[in-house]
């Protein structure tokens, strides 16, 4: 049973959020700007608050971007409620969680509490970037391309039917929530690695640097805005591939976590100028290629090929065909995923790619 619903959490009438035993499944942006407290905190008041899923560390501290939880935590509940902020890419922890608890909510059959999904506005907007999975995948992971342009409950709303989901599912409208209406969606942080308004335009084609020899930034300020390493050597004769509408800036930082922790790397920050919409995946890809003809420690290690999941895009990384060949075939991708995403949008306004 699927059902969308435009009143807000709090005006919902179904016993099992009245009465039953409630789990909440969340992050710090569960925020109620309206009545200054989180989402879970209303069912404290109502004192039927069972169990609590929210990352483990304090907020915005690196490394902390999973939420844990068990099939066994979740036994004994009537509706399990979610409320996370999706960041529009396919491989982002916190919605593989959600996926991932869904997954297990199949896996109990009757006895699996109903979801309610309290939906919020993408970061990233309805624009689309890259292709859908064509090969093996990391877990949980959707159907969709890089940058998918739904928001999660839209991206619920698919995986249901992806998975064959029986459970009862309810998305409360992004509409319906103050939240929405009064903070733009990155206000509050999403996670220890977007931290703020442009990383989640950088994050579709800049998430796949953490699974190379180059880092994106981590532990620095500004995350998928720089990229980095300390092999990269800085010479005005190398001319770099620059999308119309970014600019690209000679630096060095010294990340204080993650690979090359305490280690001084030499690098590029991204710079996007107003008035341009940027692809980020292609033009990770024009650098990944760029950085793998002039540096032999440039390396993809084993987990980016999943993440990627597009034999193409690799052989284009790898020299094999033409940026055109390339660039077309991600063009017959993201057309292809828009006419599948009608489907599964709850909204007005369509996911579009990027002409």
């Amino acid at each position: 049973m699927f059902s969308f619903r435009t009143t807000p959490l709090e005006d919902q009438l179904d016993r099992t959020l009245l009465e039953g035993n409630v789990g909440c499944f969340c992050t710090q942006n569960c925020w109620d700007t309206v009545r200054s407290r989180y989402m879970y905190e209303l069912f404290l008041e109502r004192g039927n608050l069972k169990a609590l899923f929210q990352p483990k560390d304090a907020e915005l501290t690196p490394g902390t971007n999973h939420l844990l939880f068990s099939k066994k935590e979740l036994e004994g509940l009537n509706a399990v409620v979610v409320e996370i902020q999706d960041v529009g890419v396919r491989y982002f922890n916190y919605t593989r969680d959600v996926l991932r608890l869904m997954s297990l909510l199949v896996e109990m059959g009757e006895e699996a509490p109903a979801m309610y999904v309290v939906d919020h506005l993408n970061p990233a907007g309805r624009i689309v970037e890259g292709s859908m999975p064509s090969g093996d995948t990391e877990p949980y992971v959707p159907k969709v391309p890089q940058r998918h342009g739904l928001t999660l409950g839209e991206l619920c709303n698919l995986y249901y039917t992806e998975i064959g989901a029986r459970f009862p599912l309810h998305i409360i409208s992004a509409m319906a929530t103050d939240t929405n209406r009064q903070l733009l969606p990155w206000t509050i942080a999403p996670a220890s690695d977007i931290p703020g308004m442009f990383t989640c335009y950088m994050y579709s084609g800049g998430g796949l640097w953490n699974n190379t020899s180059i880092t994106p930034g981590i532990g620095t300020a500004r995350p998928y805005e720089y990229i980095g390493a300390p092999f990269i050597e800085h010479n005005t004769l190398d001319v770099l591939p620059v999308p119309e509408g970014a600019l690209m800036r000679s630096c060095s930082f010294t990340p204080t976590t993650g690979r090359y922790e305490g280690e001084r790397c030499y690098g590029y920050q991204i710079m996007l100028l107003p008035g341009y919409e940027y692809h980020s995946l292609l033009h990770t890809l024009q650098l990944m290629r760029h950085f793998k003809e002039r540096y032999s420690q440039f390396e993809l290690y084993p987990d980016f090929y999943r993440k990627l999941s597009d034999q193409m895009l690799v052989d284009y990384i790898e020299g094999n065909i033409s940026f055109q060949e390339m660039r077309d075939h991600v063009k017959v991708e993201e057309q292809k995923w828009i006419r599948k995403a009608k489907r599964f949008t709850l909204y007005d306004n369509q996911p579009v790619r990027i002409k």
